[in-house]
């Protein structure tokens, strides 16, 4: 094995009080591609910069190869001081060649003449991303490289990623980027760096497999550590349950709406006249608009269900934020129409996060003070309510100005999600959001009863929650497309056969379920097409004994009663991953058939 190029042995440091992490042992190679993951707060950011050198450790001997240079892309470039971009982007030590750096502009679109005051976050992150790669490191450090970057820009960024000969650590939320970019893994956990030579896509695995083995070393401890190891194993299980009921619901969804519609990609809808009208949110007949003279959309037709998910994906100018002001009413189109329901109550979450004042505590943000909130109807108490948004209940008195981004979003989401809506709007939700909080923004669409539109560059968070993607290519005309971000890409695959290729092929898509086979056997077509049903009558019995229990009086008044709720609630949920697990397998099934038939 080669000398590493960069080195740190034992590196501690201390924050606030205690030791944020204590006894690293990091190693980089001259061609590494490493994912470094860690739930929010671990530490990540702080050890990039560590191995930068940008800050000092407080205990640990740093190793580098003479002549090595480190180069890192921050998450937030500043840009202050700046007259324009171009001034920031040949600022600093070791500037790069200006012909690079307007190389890279062209390609990524940026122009560096830009004002740096008045530059917006995707227009900063270029710049930084040009003065970067442009500096020719040996390694490079990516803190959240994607973060307002389009598609066409993200894919960019991944092939010249893939051609770069050097070393490089990327944080990233980004599932797609990091599966097809990285070759190995640094998970920063509970103070602990442990590595494994294998890419973010067999992360997952590695996670669940180090968390049985300490379950399992548990046992041999007090009942404290046996407690914590096994809420660890359970929840990571948990969860993975709960990710394949919640893409079976998904398929489920895709399909029904494939039978709505003809022809992949084409724009009308076949209009049943089986009561669908009175579930309609959206109908747009022949919508077009244009500003200045060019066509932004075009001849769209499409009428939007309840409980529909709709992606809208597309390079930056392409028409994105048109399309949604004109669904949602903010504007008119200049042809054709669009009606919409009268009934609709939305909820909006965009980029704005800093609406949020930071001099509030998060007691104040979700009951203005006190220790109840009414969710939907259902009243909880605050620190049950934070824990199901990843809040430890400590947290109840934490100033909003002391959270992360990805805290300061789950906050903004439970605050929202309390109330009754039947429309959700999502702007470019993912920004800044780390892997976990992500997961239970996916929990929070699955499980939410009214239409969803979301505008995301993310393309793994589409291909696991939306049903219908609209694919914008600024031409005018918009792509339907049952299915997610993979579904519209390789439906524009043959279009786009003599483009180059961004990287090597990411982990196969979710796509919708094939016709039913009918060489299932009676019971297993027939469980099949039942146990939607039961698993939402599960769903609804659950929710109606959690509503009893959110009663705060009734241990007191009735602890036989307060008992047989929490059984039953525990046997339903039992009973409903079973369901969802056999719904799955027969999917699967189902999957495989049409394969071989």
């Amino acid at each position: 094995m080669a000398a590493p190029l960069l080195s740190y042995e034992q590196l501690g440091l201390i924050q606030g009080s205690g030791w944020l992490f204590r006894g690293l042992d990091l190693h980089i190679g001259a061609r590494d591609r490493l994912a470094l993951i860690g739930r929010n707060g671990a530490g990540k950011t702080t050890l990039l910069k560590l191995i930068a050198g940008k800050i000092e450790a407080d205990e640990g001997k740093r190793s580098i190869v003479a002549g090595t240079n480190v180069v890192m892309l921050e998450q937030d470039p500043d840009v202050s001081g700046f007259a324009t971009l171009r001034d920031f982007t040949i600022s600093g030590a070791g500037t790069p060649p200006a012909h690079e750096i307007e190389a890279i502009a062209d390609q990524l679109g940026i122009d560096l003449g830009r004002d740096a005051a008045t530059a917006s976050g995707g227009e900063r992150r270029r710049a930084a991303i040009c003065r970067a790669l442009a500096s020719e490191p040996d390694i490079l450090l990516l803190d959240e490289p994607t973060n307002h970057l389009d598609i066409g820009a993200i894919s960019w960024l991944e092939d010249w990623l893939n051609r770069f000969s050097g070393a490089f650590v990327v944080i990233s939320h980004d599932r797609t980027f990091l599966t097809r970019l990285t070759r190995s893994t640094l998970w920063l956990d509970r103070g602990n760096l442990r590595r494994n030579e294998v890419g973010f896509g067999g992360f997952e695995a590695w996670m669940e497999k180090v968390y049985a083995e300490e379950a399992r070393a548990a046992d041999k401890l007090d009942a404290k550590l046996k407690i914590e190891a096994h809420w660890l194993e359970r929840g990571v299980t948990a969860r993975r349950k709960r990710n394949q009921g919640r893409l079976a619901k998904l398929w489920e969804m895709r399909t029904e709406r494939a039978a709505m519609i003809g022809p992949q990609g084409a724009a009308k809808l076949a209009m049943a006249s089986d009561g669908s009208k009175t579930k309609t949110v959206f109908a747009a007949e022949h919508a077009g608009k244009s500003f200045d003279g060019r066509t932004i959309i075009k001849d769209f037709t499409l009428r939007i269900q309840r409980g529909d998910r709709i992606g809208i994906v597309g390079g930056n100018g392409a028409g994105k934020s048109t399309l949604l002001k004109l669904l949602t009413g903010e504007i008119e189109p200049d042809s054709g129409m669009i009606t919409r329901s009268r009934t609709l109550d939305s909820i909006v979450i965009d980029q704005q996060r800093s609406l949020l004042a930071p001099e509030k505590t998060v007691r104040d943000v979700l009951t203005e003070g006190g220790d109840w909130i009414d969710v939907r109807g259902v009243r909880k108490h605050i620190q049950g309510y934070l824990k199901e948004f990843l809040f430890e209940p400590s947290l109840t008195e934490a100033k909003v100005g002391t959270l992360s981004g990805g805290e300061r979003t789950r906050l903004l989401l439970a605050r929202e999600f309390a109330r009754q809506s039947n429309l959700l709007v999502l702007d470019e939700p993912t920004n800044d959001l780390d892997l976990e909080t992500l997961d239970l923004l996916q929990e929070v669409i699955a499980d939410y009863d009214g239409t969803v539109l979301i505008v995301s560059h993310d393309r793994d968070f589409l291909d696991r929650t939306v049903t219908l993607t609209l694919g914008l290519d600024g031409s005018g005309r918009i792509d339907i497309i049952v299915g997610g971000y993979a579904d519209w890409e390789a439906k524009r695959r043959p279009i786009n056969a003599s483009a180059k290729k961004a990287g090597p092929k990411a982990d196969a898509p979710i796509a919708p379920l094939p016709p039913k086979a009918a060489k299932l056997s009676y019971k297993d077509q027939r469980d099949f097409d039942l146990l939607p049903g039961r698993i939402e009558e599960i769903e609804k019995a659950i929710a109606r004994d959690e509503a009893a229990l959110g009663d705060a009086d009734l241990y007191a008044k009735n602890p036989k009663r307060f008992a047989e709720l929490s059984g039953a609630i525990e046997k339903a949920r039992a009973e409903k991953d079973a369901a969802e697990e056999r719904w799955l397998e027969l999917a699967e099934m189902l999957e495989q058939l049409s394969v071989q038939n």
